[in-house]
Formats: structure tokens, C-alpha cells, sequence
């Protein structure tokens, strides 16, 4: 199967914006959104969905994409995911990572069934990120963004494993939220931790 393209991109006005999210299913930390803005004549190689390579290649491509891409991040925090639930909080972040490109694309791609509520062209596809390769790239960026996020809280907070599971309700990390208990980063509308505090 081939990789993602400008294929869909084409028919749309430019400059265009690709825009995707990461971190929606885990337990703990926040969701992080980003868009991009590619130029077609000048883009890394290897970009694709950010869970189809491996790290050190989606590290290697961010670095890169910072050099030749516009580039905006949204974050949604714990707060706002437990306050709005994971579906708005995504939403928001995604607003947020438009805004912060610090100019209006002519047009707007977004990974998934549905876009923001925002007053912008825009169209949502599904498996965009395994599509259309500005909605790649911002896979990437969301991914490597939230994963060093997660790094920095993995050391703030020892023994929930955050450094390779990211805050994913991994066994590690369940295990961990048994016997440590719940940090400020853990989401308290999610069913696990919210079973937890039920518990104590």
C-alpha cells in the first residue's frame, strides 16, 4: 500500500494545512494537536502516519520538518480533558494548533469523521494520516511533541513507566496506578482512574 500523498491535497486551494492529534486514548497527560503547512516542492522524505515508524525516524523527520514547514501545536491539559470530555478537549487542541500557525490556511485537512467548530475551510478524512501527507506530517509533530512532554513527566513523576508507554493504560502503568496511586496528570474521567478513585 502506498504511503501517504499530495493526491487529495491537489484539489484543495493553497497555502493548506494538515492538522492531526495524539494522545486521546491514555490515562494520564495531556492531548496535543498539530498543523502543517507543507511546501510541495520542498518536504522530508519518509513522512507517513506517525504510528507506522519507528521512533528514531519520527524524531529524525520532525527535526526536519521544523526547517522547511509552518508549523502550529495545541495542547488540551488534563483539566480540560476531565472539565469538556476527550472528544472537545481533541477539538480544542486542534483550534488551538490553527491558530498558533499565526496566519488562516485557505484551506484546512483533518484526520478523522469530523472537524472543530471553527468559521474555516476545512474537511475531515478519515485515516488522513495514512493519506494525504500534510496530515502526516502533523501526526508527527503531535507525536513527537507529546512524547517529550510525557519524558519530562515521567521524570516529575517515577514508576508509572511514561517514559515508554507515554501515559497508555499499559500493564506497567495500571499496575503503577494500583500501587502508587494517582498524580496530578492522571484523567479522572477516564474509566480505569476514575475506578481507582472510586476504590480508595
Amino acid at each position: 500500500m502506498a504511503g501517504p500523498c499530495f493526491k487529495i491535497e491537489k484539489n484543495f486551494p493553497e497555502p493548506l494545512a494538515g492538522v492531526d492529534e495524539a494522545g486521546c486514548a491514555p490515562l494520564a497527560g495531556p492531548v496535543v494537536a498539530a498543523a502543517v503547512v507543507l511546501d510541495r516542492a520542498k518536504f522530508p522524505r519518509g513522512i507517513d502516519d506517525s504510528k507506522a515508524i519507528p521512533a528514531k525516524t519520527r524524531e529524525a523527520i520532525y527535526l526536519k520538518l521544523h526547517k522547511v514547514a509552518r508549523i502550529g501545536v495545541g495542547i488540551a491539559s488534563v483539566e480540560e480533558i476531565d472539565q469538556l470530555n476527550i472528544y472537545w478537549a481533541r477539538m480544542l487542541a486542534m483550534s488551538r494548533a490553527v491558530d498558533a500557525l499565526g496566519f488562516e490556511p485557505a484551506m484546512v485537512l483533518v484526520d478523522g469523521n469530523r472537524c472543530p467548530r471553527w468559521e474555516r475551510p476545512s474537511q475531515a478524512i478519515v485515516g488522513g494520516d495514512a493519506k494525504c501527507r500534510s496530515i502526516a506530517a502533523a501526526s508527527i509533530i503531535a507525536k513527537v511533541t507529546r512524547d517529550r512532554i510525557m519524558d519530562e513527566h515521567a521524570r516529575e513523576h517515577p514508576g508509572y513507566g511514561w517514559e515508554t508507554n507515554k501515559g497508555y493504560p499499559t500493564p506497567e502503568h495500571v499496575r503503577a496506578l494500583d500501587r502508587l496511586g494517582l498524580t496530578p496528570l492522571h484523567r479522572r474521567s477516564f474509566g480505569p482512574v476514575r475506578q481507582l478513585m472510586l476504590a480508595l
